[in-house]
C-alpha cells in the first residue's frame, strides 16, 4: 500500500469534486449544526454531548451514505444527481444508523479503557460503512467483515487515518477552545460545519483504501 499515493489521489479527488461534495453534504451538515446550536441554547451545555450524539445518529448516516454512493459512482465515471444519492441514503438510514450507534459505542468503550484501544477499534471498523452501503451487508456482518479485511493492513490503514485525522482533531480542539462567550451563534454554526465538512476527506481516503482491498461481494 503506497500511503503517499493514496493521500495524493484522495486529495486530488476531494479538491476536484469539492463543489459536488459540498452540494451533496453541506446542507445536512449545516442543518445538523444549526439544530445542535438551538438545542444547546435551550437544554444547556451539560446535555450538549447527549444531544450531539443523537443528532449525529440522525444526520451522519444520511450525508455519509450519500457521499459513499457518490464516491462509488464517480469511481465508475458516473455523475449521479444529488437527490438520487440522498434518496438512496435515506432508504438505508435505519441500518446505517444502527451501524453508527454500535461503532460509536464500541469505540467509546475502547477509549474509556485507554486511548489506544479506542483507536484500535476505530481502525478495525474503518471499512464497515463501505461494506454496509456498497455490499449491502447487515451492520453486524459489516463489522465482522471489516475486522477481517483490515487484518494484515492495520498499520497502513492507521497511518492513512491518523495523518488525516490528527490535524483535523487538533483544528477541532483549537476551534472549540476559541469559542468563548464572544462567539456568536452563527459563527459557531459555521465553524462546526466547516470542521465536520473537512472530516469528510477522511471518508474519501478510506474509500480509496477500501477499493484497493475490497472483497468479493458477499451475501448479506
Amino acid at each position: 500500500m503506497n500511503i503517499p499515493a493514496i493521500l495524493r489521489d484522495s486529495w486530488f479527488f476531494f479538491s476536484t469534486n469539492l463543489l459536488s461534495i459540498a452540494k451533496l453534504c453541506l446542507p445536512l451538515i449545516l442543518l445538523e449544526a444549526f439544530i445542535h446550536q438551538w438545542i444547546s441554547t435551550i437544554a444547556g451545555p451539560e446535555n450538549e454531548m447527549v444531544y450531539g450524539i443523537m443528532l449525529g445518529l440522525l444526520f451522519y448516516p444520511l450525508y455519509t451514505g450519500a457521499l459513499i454512493l457518490f464516491l462509488d459512482a464517480r469511481s465508475r465515471n458516473e455523475s449521479p444527481q444529488a437527490r438520487n444519492l440522498l434518496a438512496a441514503s435515506l432508504r438505508m438510514w435505519p441500518t446505517f444508523a444502527l451501524l453508527t450507534a454500535i461503532s460509536t459505542l464500541v469505540i467509546a468503550l475502547g477509549a474509556s479503557l485507554f486511548i489506544l484501544p479506542g483507536l484500535w477499534f476505530m481502525i478495525k471498523l474503518a471499512f464497515a460503512e463501505y461494506l454496509l452501503v456498497l455490499r449491502g451487508l447487515s451492520p453486524i456482518k459489516a463489522l465482522h467483515e471489516s475486522f477481517e479485511m483490515t487484518r494484515g493492513y492495520f498499520w497502513q490503514i492507521a497511518a492513512c487515518v491518523l495523518i488525516v485525522m490528527v490535524p483535523l482533531w487538533l483544528l477541532s480542539g483549537w476551534l472549540q477552545s476559541t469559542q468563548g462567550d464572544n462567539v456568536g451563534g452563527l459563527i459557531e454554526i459555521l465553524l462546526n460545519s466547516a470542521d465536520n465538512f473537512l472530516q469528510l476527506f477522511a471518508s474519501v481516503v478510506l474509500f480509496r483504501v477500501f477499493m484497493l482491498h475490497k472483497p468479493q461481494p458477499t451475501e448479506g
